[in-house]
């Protein structure tokens, strides 16, 4: 399953019986590279998965700034895609490298931003000083749906950069230039339009490419768990399942603000259907998950960490065997009631 994030694409694309195609592009750190995005050629409809091209999992670890990274490569696939003929854009927000907002991917599809000196920004770290935004000549055209995997706003203490910024490189010191660089930007698109992008739900997705999409390409946001929920029948499933896993790579507190394990136990609570949450990480105590999983577990109760990075799958299904088989022992002995 996927709630917009990594893996959206390979996903979404076996439910809507759409084919992968391939395309050059460059990733956050604007390295070339070759990327898979899928096609519908009934429809003409085209999946896109941000991690796939801007992703943190693509890169080196800590040898890119996040000052340093952006969305333009994702941009330059949305131009490929529509010179391909596409009348629909399905685009997975999530797991994304970078906190720009969107600006690389609005510079791909030429869109300039301009200081009060008419000098053209090429970095997102440079917002501070924007004072124009000048259009393209013709606008992007396509329609996009956005599956955002949160539903986080733009700016403040649920904002992009300060929950989302430690997880792809940002010290405490870059959150306030961060944040100065996205409200700036944010402000200047308000004025322009009249439309106060960074209030709505989803654009703080992907580090604000949410509030990028919205703002330069005209994008429609949905809850990408919605979506998946919808075309893969998920609550009907849920509906006849005695027992529901699920799983996080580490449950934070961002695990509750829209992404698919939180969303998943939602389901499971409206359907009395018991969730259990297996995690790689627990950040703070089993509290955090309180009321929302019946259980929780971390592959920490089986392996070591060391082990456990190196063969994750492994431990993933001895952990997943161990409760389902706790539970279906107490279940049997009549300690648990498996439709509370």
């Amino acid at each position: 399953m996927s709630d917009g994030g990594d893996g959206f694409g390979a996903v979404s694309s076996s439910l809507l019986k759409a084919r992968p195609r391939r395309a050059r592009t460059v990733d956050a750190a604007h390295r070339p590279c070759s990327v898979t995005w899928w096609w519908n050629s009934k429809s003409k409809t085209a999946i896109i998965e941000s991690a796939n091209v801007i992703g943190l999992a693509r890169l080196p670890h800590g040898k890119f700034h996040p000052f340093d990274r952006d969305s333009f490569g994702l941009g330059k696939l949305m131009l490929a895609v529509r010179k391909q003929g596409a009348k629909k854009i399905i685009l997975g927000l999530g797991g994304s490298a970078t906190n720009d907002g969107g600006f690389g991917m609005a510079r791909a599809l030429g869109w300039k931003f301009l200081d009060r000196n008419e000098r053209e920004l090429t970095r997102w770290i440079e917002l501070e000083r924007l004072a124009r935004i000048a259009p393209p000549e013709h606008r992007f055209g396509v329609p996009i749906l956005s599956a955002t995997d949160v539903s986080n706003h733009l700016l403040g203490k649920r904002g992009a950069t300060r929950i989302f910024g430690p997880q792809k490189g940002l010290c405490a010191s870059d959150l306030e230039k961060g944040e100065a660089c996205l409200r700036q930007l944010a402000s200047k698109v308000a004025r322009a339009t009249g439309v106060n992008h960074a209030i709505r739900a989803g654009a703080g997705a992907a580090g604000g490419l949410g509030f990028g999409l919205m703002a330069f390409a005209g994008a429609s946001a949905r809850k990408g768990f919605d979506l998946f929920a919808r075309w893969s029948r998920l609550r009907t499933r849920v509906a006849k399942s005695d027992l529901v896993i699920t799983g996080e790579g580490r449950l934070d507190a961002s695990s509750l603000m829209g992404k698919g394990v939180g969303e998943v136990s939602a389901v499971c609570k409206g359907q009395g259907v018991p969730c259990f949450l297996i995690c790689g990480s627990l950040e703070g105590s089993a509290g955090l998950g309180k009321g929302h999983f019946c259980r929780i577990s971390a592959l920490a109760a089986m392996a070591s960490r060391s082990k456990a990075r190196h063969a994750a799958g492994h431990w993933l299904e001895e952990l997943a065997y161990h409760e389902a088989k706790q539970w279906n022992s107490a279940r049997s002995n009549g300690w648990f009631n498996a439709r509370k």
